[in-house]
């Protein structure tokens, strides 16, 4: 068993573990100060220290370029350049009434700070808050938002942990913003990163052992396992420790949990689980953490008294696939095996498509059961889209996208459906609720030339395996990649895009209204398709959800009752219980 050392945040504000540096001095608002070493490799200064708001960093050894903070709380300059100390206790917050929201019957709104707005701040965030309440929303997940190199990019190539990007605004525009959230009502989850550090400016192995031998699909394999990996744990933890105490974050979603290689008796996210629980029990607010998984594998989420994980929540991309295949038809790459609609009957009554059965993507059998008697269906966080079913895609194109192939307004209307009054977490990704024109692609801004072709040829070669053609994909590098994925709000205020954002309102309110469809039983949904008609209909208590998702109108027999939402073609329910739904319509039913 590996084990992990107490919290650090007791320490002093310019105390370092480097273990492997022989010599340490701390540059601090333009001195240096000799530091002493510790039996337990932790370098404290050995002269007295300013106080205050300063500029800092390490001499390590004999060179002679100053290194940042491996817990620095801001980055101004930079990456590259020396940590700024920041206080998070000065913040006056205005939460105290706050109580949070649990996970369970929540609605999740994914975004992305720098093309949420026109400005690309926190607090321009901010002041978008209404829509997300007017929709329903009760969480706003924040895409990563760790300091990483250059202007702009996806969040997932930070390299210091600790510290809210400087373009965002910095870490009291993220105090901000959270505390906003909490006064609108909105709790927040923040996407963390602990699989893999940047590219560029990660200077943690000059200090200590922080990653090891191997490496995953994005970098060097984090050390949770091998020698002082329990300082790196305690690093990890304590970051966790950070966002939910310092930020009051109410939850956190774990980047690509599959790529953590840890061969410890004690998983780490089973002692993150337990860390968290003890800090919500002492905050008296649920505190939530949720797995991006491509394990297919509820362990994450059983309780660790059965062996568990224990963690809250898990993402499961087989909704998701199953709904984009039976709306697009797209079936390349890993969506081949959800052709039939079979496929989106199993996975909306047994959580997972692939719970043991042969990927032919991946070339093997994949996958465990859920243990649908004992599982709650919130457990599983699903959309019809998010940043990487979007931005991973060659040309970052929505379902909205008004290219010819693409979904038309009712068929919008029916992936919303599908995921806003189904049995799991439904999750929306910004932009979706008004049929959003703009494109989600993927973006850099690496200051390194050589780094940024091989982003750009790195992005190609991933997409060969899905058929796409490489030569529509656009560069990353180029700063217009990121201007054109920007949100344009101005959308919502005419044509399709008001027609879809007012189903999307209708349906978060009876999310709210109907308890049937906040169910947490798997036993409480049933879902009946007929491939040849396209039909799909899914029975959640006293209300059905009628998806006609072929080409030629429909009569289904529902029962006498009345149509409380339907898609942009509408949909007609005679006295005798008849629905009658055009081509690609959806409706909801109270019978």
């Amino acid at each position: 068993m590996t084990a992990t050392t107490p919290p650090s945040h007791a320490r002093g504000r310019f105390d370092v573990w480097a273990p492997r540096p022989e010599r340490v001095r701390l540059l601090v608002d333009g001195e240096t100060v000799p530091m002493r070493r510790g039996d337990d490799d932790w370098w404290t200064p050995d002269a007295p220290v300013p106080d205050g708001e300063v500029d800092y960093g390490y001499l390590l050894d004999d060179d002679p370029a100053p290194r940042p903070d491996p817990r620095s709380r801001r980055q101004p300059g930079g990456v590259h350049e020396l940590s700024r100390t920041h206080d998070p206790s000065s913040f006056a917050w205005t939460d105290e009434s706050w109580t949070g929201r649990q996970l369970a019957g929540s609605v999740i709104y994914e975004m992305h700070v720098g093309t949420f707005t026109p400005e690309g701040t926190l607090d321009a965030a901010l002041g978008r808050l209404d829509h997300l309440v007017d929709l329903g929303v009760d969480l706003v997940e924040v895409m990563p938002v760790n300091a990483f190199n250059g202007t702009h990019n996806w969040g997932y190539d930070g390299v210091a942990w600790f510290a809210v990007a400087e373009s965002y605004g910095g870490p009291e525009a993220y105090q901000r913003f959270v505390d906003g959230c909490h006064a609108k009502g909105l709790g927040v989850i923040q996407d963390v990163v602990h699989n893999h550090l940047g590219p560029s400016g990660n200077y943690l192995p000059l200090y200590a052992p922080y990653l090891k031998d191997g490496r995953n699909t994005w970098g060097d394999l984090v050390n949770l396992d091998g020698d002082g990996s329990a300082q790196v744990r305690r690093y990890i933890l304590d970051n966790v420790a950070m966002w939910l105490r310092d930020y009051h974050v109410d939850g956190l979603r774990l980047d690509a949990v599959h790529a953590l290689s840890d061969d410890s008796e004690v998983h780490l996210l089973e002692e993150m689980a337990v860390e968290v629980a003890a800090l919500s029990a002492h905050q008296r607010r649920p505190l939530t953490l949720i797995a991006e998984s491509d394990l297919n594998d509820p362990v994450m989420i059983k309780p660790r008294e059965a062996g568990g994980r224990g963690l809250d929540a898990q993402w499961s991309d087989d909704y998701h696939h199953a709904v984009h295949v039976a709306l697009s038809g797209e079936t390349t790459g890993y969506y081949a095996d959800f052709e039939p609609l079979t496929a989106l009957k199993k996975v909306v009554e047994q959580g997972f498509f692939h719970d043991g059965t042969y990927s032919s993507f991946r070339g093997r059998d994949h996958g465990v059961p859920i243990d649908t008697d004992h599982t709650a269906t919130w457990r599983l966080v699903v959309a019809n889209q998010n940043h990487d079913q979007v931005g991973n895609r060659a040309v970052g194109d929505r379902l909205s996208d008004p290219a010819p192939g693409h979904l038309d307004d009712d068929q919008l209307g029916c992936a919303a459906m599908l995921t806003l009054l189904g049995p799991f977490t439904p999750m929306l990704f910004q932009g979706e609720e008004w049929a959003a024109s703009t494109p989600f692609q993927f973006f850099t801004s690496h200051p390194e030339p050589d780094l940024g072709t091989a982003t750009a040829e790195g992005r190609i070669a991933e997409f060969e395996q899905m058929g796409w053609d490489p030569a529509v994909v656009p560069d990353p590098q180029d700063p217009a990649t990121f201007e054109r994925s920007k949100l344009d709000w101005s959308e919502r205020e005419h044509g399709r895009h008001a027609r879809l954002l007012d189903l999307y309102r209708t349906l978060g309110r009876l999310r709210r209204e109907w308890p049937e469809l906040t169910d947490p039983s798997f036993a409480a949904t049933r879902c009946e398709v007929d491939e040849t008609a396209r039909l799909v209909v899914l029975h959640r208590g006293r209300l059905q959800v009628v998806l006609n998702l072929g080409e030629v109108p429909l009569e289904v027999h529902t029962g006498s009752g009345q149509v409380l939402a339907a898609t942009a073609s509408g949909a007609e329910l005679d006295e005798q219980g008849l629905l009658v739904l055009p081509g690609h319509a959806g409706a909801v039913v109270h019978a």
